[in-house]
């Protein structure tokens, strides 16, 4: 049986031009996940749209032009409309588990948006995520816009610094997610990536997270390097949940089973059921 998909976006996501609730689930049906959690944006942040940056159609609406930069402003989930599709869509699947969640952005900057929204939502999946370091400073660039702009080792160094601050400032959520978000974007034929040039960065993230009772999130997207996995139970970690990030049915669960035989080398097993997130062995 594989982990339960603990992240996982629809088309209540304002990035998942290709999502679909009803879709994710039939896929995660097919392919035997036990739970899926729809883990939808809850951005407050804004970001600068640049020359490099993905930009559709779709997003027009939402950039507006300030001091001649285009600043795009995601938009508020449509929480009504989220809430009513994943009734329809437990009524419909009731062999899978299907879990509501939000995946909140830079939430130590914006506590009382974050205050609300959890209120109003009474989500079963708290995520806690971040897509910049640099919103305060008033750059507004996405990590993998600024990571292409200026020296990547410093970029997400600050990344991981400002990790560091989001954990010891919000207490509100249960995982944090994709630690390596910035090697996502990493410019690989400009300069390498090195993760042990990180190793104390990223530890000091994994030592502080372990210490407030929090969970690692396994994000299969790149997928995460196994020594990370192994550092996080080193320091103390309780715990990990499985995310594979989805922004498209079809990539629910994906590299789930490789994830979990990596779990489980690093000295993790699945939890009191099937539903559960994975704890140490």
């Amino acid at each position: 049986m594989l982990p339960p998909d603990n992240h996982v976006h629809s088309e209540y996501s304002w990035d998942a031009l290709a999502g679909s609730m009803e879709r994710t689930c039939e896929r995660a049906v097919e392919i035997g996940l036990p739970s899926i959690a729809f883990t939808e944006h809850a951005d407050f942040s804004i970001s600068e749209m640049t020359p490099e940056s993905f930009f559709p159609d779709q997003w027009k609406p939402y950039v507006e032009l300030v001091d001649g930069r285009s600043i795009l402003t995601p938009p508020r989930i449509d929480l009504t409309g989220y809430l009513e599709t994943l009734e329809r869509c437990r009524d419909r699947f009731p062999t899978l588990r299907v879990l509501s969640g939000v995946e909140l952005s830079e939430a130590h900057w914006f506590p009382e948006e974050t205050a609300d929204l959890l209120k109003r939502g009474g989500f079963q999946r708290i995520l806690a995520s971040l897509h910049t370091a640099s919103a305060r400073d008033e750059d507004y660039a996405d990590i993998g816009v600024s990571i292409k702009r200026a020296d990547p080792s410093a970029q997400y160094r600050g990344y991981l610094a400002e990790a560091v601050r989001l954990i010891e400032e919000y207490d509100g959520f249960e995982v944090l997610t994709h630690i390596d978000y910035p090697v996502r974007y990493w410019p690989h034929e400009k300069t390498p990536f090195d993760l042990l040039a990180f190793e104390d960065d990223i530890r000091l993230v994994l030592r502080t997270l372990a210490r407030a009772d929090k969970l690692m999130e396994f994000n299969t997207r790149i997928p995460l390097d196994p020594r990370v996995v192994g550092w996080w139970r080193q320091e103390g970690g309780k715990g990990v949940s499985f995310a594979s990030d989805a922004h498209v049915p079809d990539a629910v669960g994906r590299g789930f089973q490789e994830a979990a035989e990596v779990a489980r080398a690093a000295g993790f097993k699945p939890g009191a059921d099937l539903f559960d997130f994975w704890v140490r062995d």
